[in-house]
């Protein structure tokens, strides 16, 4: 996916804050540096899994990562579902 860059016919006041959101979402299409996991408990995990396939939560009150497989939450420690 390519975004365009900001041209010279938007508005000067909106021009910083177009390029910023642009700067921010070529970040996530190709990252350059780690980011955060999405931090939930087990009870907040998003629900149902499958809406999630290939996500990862950091699972704060098992203190591990777990991995939607498009069916359950995995645990990355041990694979037992969540």
């Amino acid at each position: 996916m390519i975004v365009d860059p900001v041209g010279p016919e938007v508005p000067a006041a909106l021009a910083p804050l177009l390029t910023s959101m642009r700067d921010a979402i070529m970040e996530l299409l190709a990252p350059t540096r780690p980011r955060l996991a999405f931090r939930s408990t087990v009870a907040g995990l998003p629900r149902p899994a499958s809406d999630w396939e290939g996500c990862v939560a950091d699972v704060t009150d098992l203190a591990t990562l777990a991995k939607s497989d498009g069916t359950d939450w995995l645990r990355i420690d041990t694979g037992a579902p969540i």
